[in-house]
């Protein structure tokens, strides 16, 4: 019954009702000036549907025949992804309206964006994978140049616009062979034509293309290119938001299309998900070395992390997926944090994202500093915070699966990484004097996802606030 398949839906349609809504509201009152209240609705709006989502039962339900499901892999998904958004949209609502940036359509379009997200990780076939995508797409082309007047924004947002149309062009290739070799869209009915692991030549094409197209949604090398200038040049809050939701989402799509469609041919997309695991944390450990904005570094240390988490979907198994939830989770807690900072960076009231500014600024702001550098060290993996938690499970993942030569390098990968993490540690406390950043309190908000962050992060270790467990029902629910 159509009514059944609509409810499996419904937080879909409340959040789609919801962003028509706000855009009317927006549109036909007082616009940029309702953009704090549509802002921090759309946040409230995100929290009550995690809460909604997080508190369904167990059980799997499908929609549509098939087109779209509903489990505990993608409930797990979901929850990131709105608590992610929830964050980024209340610690920018400050630095939006302070920079001439308070447009009531930004939230309105992280919204839709959100939308798709919810969409994608809920895919069970090709075209509503491809329709999820691409709403999701389409709304980050516009926030990435959401700074009209400048040209790096501008830039940012046709760069990501015209390699995003590259990656879309690149994935329905793929699905277009898939659909040709098994004559079906469904991952249910892809998964029959894999027999034994064996496959045709052309569904095999398929595969490769299909994971090239979401290796860009991810920024896994050498589809990394857009990263470090859509980073650079778009508006901080909207960074934040790229290195968060969207990543999420897209690692739990890629997990649901391999293991969903492609299930039973682990061994050939085991390979290739290596090679793209080794490339992206390698190259983006080694060419943040070199950089001194921030943004561009987060961008290099997206690349990285997609990689590790790339490592744990390699090993092809319950434990793998279960490992890329619980890094998937501690990445976008530990660089929301990150960018809480970052939105606070400022030298006579204009944004400063040097490096170097950060020069001694543990005498001004110790307190700041210390909550920085607990994150920073997560994202090394320095023990006992929680990244060293996520990259030892991803490591065991690989060992368990035989990947000895993959968990190796990513041990000498993280080690190269570590560096321009202690680097950025080394300025704050032992750096040379500098004309270096304003001092003073933050923003209410991005003051509380800085401390919130980097306490999550210490005491996540004495159980990951039960993360674990969920994983692990998240991924039996995936990988049967």
């Amino acid at each position: 019954m159509i009514s059944d398949d609509l409810s499996l839906l419904l937080p879909e349609i409340v959040l789609a009702v919801y962003a028509m809504a706000a855009l009317m509201f927006g549109a036909y009152t007082s616009k940029d000036r309702a953009m704090p209240v549509i802002t921090w609705t759309t946040a409230g709006v995100f929290a009550v549907l995690a809460f909604w989502i997080g508190v369904t039962g167990p059980g799997t339900h499908t929609a549509f025949g098939g087109m779209f499901i509903d489990d505990g892999f993608s409930r797990f998904a979901k929850v990131v992804v709105l608590l992610s958004a929830a964050a980024v949209l209340v610690m920018s609502q400050d630095y939006m309206a302070k920079r001439g940036l308070g447009r009531f359509e930004y939230p309105i379009l992280i919204a839709l964006a959100v939308v798709g997200m919810m969409v994608m990780v809920s895919a069970g076939d090709l075209m509503s994978l491809y329709m999820g995508l691409e709403l999701q797409s389409l709304a980050l082309y516009v926030v990435a140049s959401l700074r009209r007047d400048s040209i790096k924004s501008t830039e940012a947002g046709l760069k990501y616009f015209v390699l995003g149309a590259l990656s879309s062009g690149i994935l329905l290739y793929g699905a277009s062979l898939t659909y040709g070799f098994s004559g079906t869209t469904l991952f249910s009915g892809i998964i029959q034509t894999v027999h034994g692991g064996q496959m045709s030549l052309g569904l095999l094409f398929g595969l490769v293309f299909l994971i090239s197209g979401m290796a860009f949604k991810i920024s896994a090398v050498p589809f990394h290119m857009w990263t470090p200038d859509v980073y650079e040049g778009s508006p901080t809050p909207v960074t934040a938001f790229f290195a968060t939701a969207p990543k999420a989402a897209a690692m739990a799509l890629l997990a649901r299309l391999l293991f969903g469609a492609f299930g039973t041919a682990v061994q050939e997309w085991s390979q290739v998900l290596s090679v793209l695991a080794v490339g992206s944390m390698f190259l983006g450990a080694v060419a943040a070395l070199g950089q001194n904005d921030l943004k561009r570094l987060m961008a290099y240390s997206s690349i990285t992390h997609m990689g590790y988490a790339l490592v744990g979907l390699s090993a092809g198994t319950p434990e793998g997926v279960q490992a890329m939830l619980i890094y998937m989770s501690i990445y976008a807690t530990t660089t929301i944090g990150v960018f809480a900072f970052m939105l606070s960076m400022e030298r006579d009231g204009v944004q400063i994202t040097d490096l170097r500014a950060l020069n001694l600024y543990a005498n001004k702001e110790p307190l700041k500093a210390l909550a920085l550098m607990v994150l920073l060290f997560s994202l090394a993996g320095v023990p006992p915070m929680l990244g060293f938690i996520a990259k030892f499970y991803v490591l065991k993942a690989a060992i368990d699966a035989h990947l000895y030569w993959l968990a190796l390098l990513a041990v000498v990968a993280s080690v190269i990484g570590a560096v321009y993490y202690i680097r950025i540690v080394y300025l704050m406390y032992f750096g040379k004097e500098n004309e270096g950043l304003d001092t003073g309190p933050m923003g209410v908000m991005p003051w509380v996802m800085l401390m919130g962050s980097a306490a999550v992060t210490l005491l996540g270790v004495i159980n990951l606030f039960g993360v674990e467990g969920l994983a692990q029902a998240a991924a039996l629910t995936l990988v049967q």
